[in-house]
């Protein structure tokens, strides 16, 4: 497994780091509090691998920017995105229920900051707090439904509607309209041929919804692009918003 590259910042973080995670900032400040002594910030690079299936999960990441992909693998070597995270979400999650390995390779795509948690601190702190207990039960519903979904869309959707899909889903989750990212890297995360790719890049601009430059992708007509795009993409912002919405706090009875 690929070390991940986490360059921590500082032994601890407080309460100014509480709205950057969307998660976080859900929880009460008391339960965040019981957290906050054990956050560690970090740098994430393009590449890392956060998580390995059936490894250990070393840490729990939760995301301020950028965007990290859980990847599908096969023994051949390929792997496909079935679900992307940034800042309303985190990575390693189950281990705060005691879920000690990984199920999926999480790899950092769009680089960016976070915070992270040792998983036996985590655990002990949602046995502690359930508002911190009932947050890992919820957001790991929303991750399993997004990871269906995208099995979903992968088996039945064109690849023009997934590629459209994915980059909207890149867009919700950083700051601006340029993703800087190749189309080689698309068409490995898509499972498909580089110039598939281009020619659907090459549509899109043509109709004026994308720019496409050299190690980057600029977003034109964000509405234009939802139209190419599967329902899938509607179903999954529609699963992960209200994970983004701040509340008083996550209810012990409802998570949705």
């Amino acid at each position: 497994m690929t070390e991940p590259i986490a360059r921590a910042r500082m032994p601890d973080v407080g309460v100014e780091v509480l709205g950057r995670n969307r998660l976080l900032a859900a929880l009460p400040m008391a339960d965040f509090a019981l957290l906050a002594p054990h956050l560690v910030e970090a740098t994430l690079d393009r590449g890392a691998v956060l998580q390995e299936s059936g490894l250990p999960i070393r840490r729990v990441y939760f995301p301020h920017g950028g965007l990290v992909s859980l990847l599908g693998t096969v023994p051949e070597g390929h792997a496909v995105d079935t679900a992307t995270i940034g800042r309303e979400g985190a990575i390693g999650l189950s281990a705060g229920l005691g879920s000690p390995l990984g199920v999926s390779r999480a790899v950092v795509q769009l680089p960016g900051n976070a915070v992270h948690i040792a998983p036996a601190r985590l655990a002990d702190i949602a046995a502690q707090s359930k508002a911190v207990h009932a947050m890992i039960v919820h957001y790991n519903d929303v991750l399993l439904a997004q990871v269906q979904q995208s099995v979903v869309c992968n088996a039945v959707h064109h690849v023009h509607e997934r590629l459209s899909r994915w980059l909207l889903h890149a867009h919700d989750r950083i700051d601006g309209d340029t993703i800087p990212l190749t189309q080689e890297f698309l068409s490995g995360l898509l499972g498909v041929q580089r110039t598939t790719v281009t020619a659907i890049c090459r549509m899109l601009q043509e109709q004026g919804a994308l720019d496409v430059r050299r190690g980057r992708i600029h977003i034109c007509d964000v509405g234009a692009l939802e139209r190419k795009a599967c329902a899938c993409y509607r179903v999954v912002r529609r699963l992960t918003n209200p994970v983004g919405r701040s509340r008083p706090g996550w209810s012990t009875t409802d998570s949705s």
